[in-house]
């Protein structure tokens, strides 16, 4: 082979090798977050256990009313899974008249034993696994619930399917996911700051799902008789530096892809001026808004309310309201 053909075979292998490894690197098509900066975050945060227990609040919080929507449900379970368990949030809110076990499944294996030693009012299995592939056997749940891990699924139609696909005819999954409005003061007040200071906004909060787009993910994934309410949680802080200090103890800093490994000193302070000049309270502290939003979905079973055939109806609601109008 001659120089030349030589120089020419090793810039092509060159040239494929770096091809190669830059699609290696490239992100999945609908991988918007870094699952294993996720896990690192989590597992970071629960090791510093006391820190950790001290802003559990909010998941806490949150568990609570998906236990009370659990509890709206006339049925003792068998075995119901916690997708993104956390630190055992829901298993505080639960006993043994509601279920036979609980079983908290969690990416985090710190997050996961950081409270191994606790005792519950419910039997609890513990099982470590990412919430995007669900090592779940099929039909085999009576009810799936998530509470405040839904917001870092790169493919949250994909997950809503393993889910339906795990749970029994006329089980339930229950669900309670951070809302598009959540944190709009922070998001707010960084954007402005960055705007001041280096000319452009940069990706310092997570996108989020709208309340609009649930419902049509609940029916995408096959489940039925779908229900999807909001909460607005609202939390003071002293500053925003103590909330984004809480944030990033509950293991819930920014994992976007694309996101910057820092924020300078000066756009952080003007973030937090910001914020305390636009959505400051009067006591001097600063209002941060947690949107949560719950859903319900049914896997589908013959048992269940079905809708009348089209042109069944025996009554016309114009008359009635003709009626009623008259009546008036």
């Amino acid at each position: 082979m001659s120089k030349a053909a030589q120089w020419n075979f090793r810039a092509y292998s060159t040239g494929k090798e770096k091809a190669r490894e830059f699609i290696e690197k490239a992100p999945a098509p609908f991988e918007v977050f870094d699952r294993k900066a996720k896990r690192m975050q989590r597992d970071r945060a629960a090791s510093r256990v006391q820190e950790s227990r001290e802003v559990d609040y909010l998941r806490d919080e949150v568990a609570a009313r998906v236990a009370d929507r659990l509890l709206d449900i006339k049925r003792r379970y068998h075995t119901v899974v916690e997708i993104g368990a956390g630190c055992g949030h829901l298993a505080k809110s639960v006993d043994d008249d509601m279920m036979d076990k609980l079983v908290m499944y969690e990416m985090a294996k710190g997050a996961l034993e950081r409270d191994a030693d606790k005792e519950y009012m419910v039997d609890v299995e513990r099982r470590q696994g990412d919430e995007e592939n669900l090592a779940l056997e099929p039909e085999s749940l009576d009810a799936v619930v998530s509470s405040l891990s839904m917001h870092w699924v790169n493919d949250l139609p994909g997950m809503l399917i393993q889910i339906r696909k795990a749970l029994v005819p006329d089980g339930v999954f229950i669900g309670a996911m951070i809302g598009g409005d959540s944190l709009f003061e922070l998001r707010t007040s960084l954007q402005l700051a960055d705007l001041d200071r280096d000319g452009g906004i940069a990706a310092r909060v997570s996108p989020l799902t709208n309340t609009r787009d649930v419902g049509s993910l609940i029916n995408r994934a096959g489940l039925t008789l779908s229900t999807v309410d909001v909460d607005n949680i609202v939390v003071n802080y002293p500053s925003m530096l103590h909330l984004v200090s809480d944030i990033n103890a509950m293991g819930e800093g920014n994992a976007v892809v694309q996101r910057l490994p820092f924020i300078k000193r000066d756009s952080l302070l003007a973030a937090s001026a910001i914020y305390k000049e636009m959505h400051g309270n009067e006591d001097g502290t600063i209002p941060a808004t947690f949107q949560i939003i719950y859903m319900i979905g049914w896997k589908p079973d013959p048992s269940q309310p079905q809708p009348l055939p089209r042109g069944s109806g025996e009554v016309s609601l114009g008359e009635m309201f003709d009626s009623s109008s008259h009546k008036l």
